[in-house]
C-alpha cells in the first residue's frame, strides 16, 4: 500500500473525481435528455441559463479544485517516486486532468459559447440544437468515464 502523503492526497482525488464523474453522468443522463425533450428555443434558453448558474464559487471550487487536486497528486508522485502505485498515480492525474477538465476547455465550453451566441428563437439556434446536444453529450460522456476511470485507478493505488 502507498504511504503518506499519499493516502490522504489519493483518498481525496477518489473522492472529488468520483463525484464529478457523478455529475458529468447525471447531465448526460437526465438533465441533456430533459432539455431534448424542450421545443429548441426553450431547450437553448434553459441551457444558457443552466450554463451561466454553474459559474458559482462550489462548483468552480469542485471543478477547478479537482483539477488542482489530480495536479498536485502528479507533482508530488513526480518529486517523491513512490515504490508502489506510481502508474495509478500518474494515470489518475492524467484521466481528470485531460479526460474531463482539459476535455471541458477543447469541447464542451466553446459549444456552450456557441449557444450563448445564438438568439433561441432563431431558425439558426433550432437548426444548431441538435448538433449541439449530439456533440456536448458525446463530449460530456468522455468526461464521466475519465472521472469515473481517474477515481477507479486512484482507488487501485490505494491497494
Amino acid at each position: 500500500m502507498i504511504g503518506e502523503p499519499y493516502v490522504t492526497l489519493t483518498v481525496l482525488g477518489v473522492l472529488v473525481t468520483g463525484v464529478m464523474a457523478g455529475v458529468f453522468c447525471a447531465f448526460s443522463v437526465l438533465v441533456m435528455r430533459g432539455l431534448a425533450e424542450l421545443p429548441p428555443a426553450q431547450g437553448i434558453a434553459a441551457m444558457n441559463t443552466i450554463n451561466t448558474a454553474a459559474m458559482t464559487p462550489v462548483f468552480m471550487v469542485l471543478f477547478a479544485g479537482s483539477a488542482v487536486l489530480c495536479a498536485v497528486i502528479a507533482v508530488v508522485t513526480f518529486v517523491l517516486w513512490p515504490d508502489r502505485g506510481t502508474v495509478e498515480l500518474l494515470l489518475g492525474s492524467a484521466l481528470y486532468l485531460f479526460g474531463a477538465f482539459g476535455l471541458t476547455l477543447v469541447a464542451n465550453v466553446p459549444r456552450n459559447e456557441a449557444l450563448l451566441k445564438l438568439d433561441p428563437g432563431t431558425p439558426e439556434a433550432a437548426a444548431y440544437w441538435p448538433t449541439y446536444l449530439r456533440e456536448w453529450t458525446m463530449w460530456n460522456h468522455v468526461r464521466a468515464g475519465a472521472s469515473a476511470a481517474a477515481a477507479l485507478v486512484y482507488m487501485l493505488a490505494l491497494t
